[in-house]
């Protein structure tokens, strides 16, 4: 990578430091998401965000069936009244 994307990469919060930070926001957030008794299986890195160079890295969701996207809805519904 030149000097200029790197430079780029840094003044946008977008290096490679950050990548360590997502596996541990998807397992808080697996964790916070099971507190509530919701499981997405497919929730995850998404590995070519995450091997990219200095794009930020996505979480996948993934998807899930109505009843799981219901409880899902009913916990931040709840965590939005609080």
């Amino acid at each position: 990578m030149s000097d200029r994307h790197h430079t780029h990469a840094n003044a946008r919060g977008h290096d490679h430091d950050h990548h360590p930070d997502v596996p541990d926001c998807v397992g808080r957030l697996r964790a916070a998401l099971e507190a509530n008794g919701i499981t997405l299986p497919s929730l995850g890195v998404d590995l070519p965000t995450f091997a990219g160079g200095w794009s930020t890295p996505l979480v996948a969701l993934g998807n899930c069936n109505a009843e799981t996207a219901q409880r899902l809805t009913e916990a931040l519904v709840r965590a939005a009244i609080r």
